[in-house]
């Protein structure tokens, strides 16, 4: 019970140190990539931004280790602005011996508005931290945009600032017409 305790706890401050630390939470590829690809016919590339809120709660990890270096957290976001939607989703994280070293994996599900069209999509995030030094990457899983929002792709980017975390979303959409 200890190391599921010490695990849940190693996941959750790993995930406060990237989200926390804004010099943390840099994507390891840019999220304007976006522009350097040929764009689809009828698509629009676009950016939103605002504010979300992010409640973290440990689960129990489906692969138990004797060290317990694998952890599992649900995700469940609330965002507002641009894109007003709300998020569920679910976090592997994986720690090791090495100070610093560490990594997690997430899907969450989006289903809300993005500026003005109505849908959901899944963001996927991978994160590692080597020895201290953080790369993370957060884009739309490719055909997964439902409703208003399908043929949806995009990364997006977090920032924070006096501790309150906000979004720029990066993204290209098929033309409504």
């Amino acid at each position: 019970m200890y190391r599921l305790i010490v695990s849940a706890l190693f996941a959750a401050l790993l995930f406060v140190a990237f989200c926390f630390f804004p010099t943390l939470y840099t994507p390891s590829r840019k999220a304007t990539s976006l522009a350097e690809q040929p764009a689809k016919d009828n698509s629009m590339t676009a950016r939103a931004t605002g504010p979300f809120d992010v409640k973290l709660a440990p689960l129990d990890p489906a692969n138990k280790t004797d060290d317990n270096v694998l952890g599992r957290m649900s995700i469940d976001k609330q965002f507002h602005g641009d894109l007003e939607a709300t998020s569920k989703g679910e976090m592997l994280t994986a720690g090791t011996a090495v100070k610093g070293s560490a990594g997690y994996v997430a899907i969450e599900r989006v289903s809300g508005t993005l500026q003005g069209r109505t849908g959901t999509f899944i963001l996927q995030h991978n994160a590692t931290m080597d020895r201290g030094a953080p790369h993370l990457n957060i884009i739309v899983v490719p055909d997964s945009g439902t409703g208003q929002l399908t043929g949806l792709t995009g990364a997006m980017n977090i920032i924070i600032a006096d501790k309150k975390h906000s979004y720029d979303f990066t993204y290209s959409l098929p033309d409504s017409k």
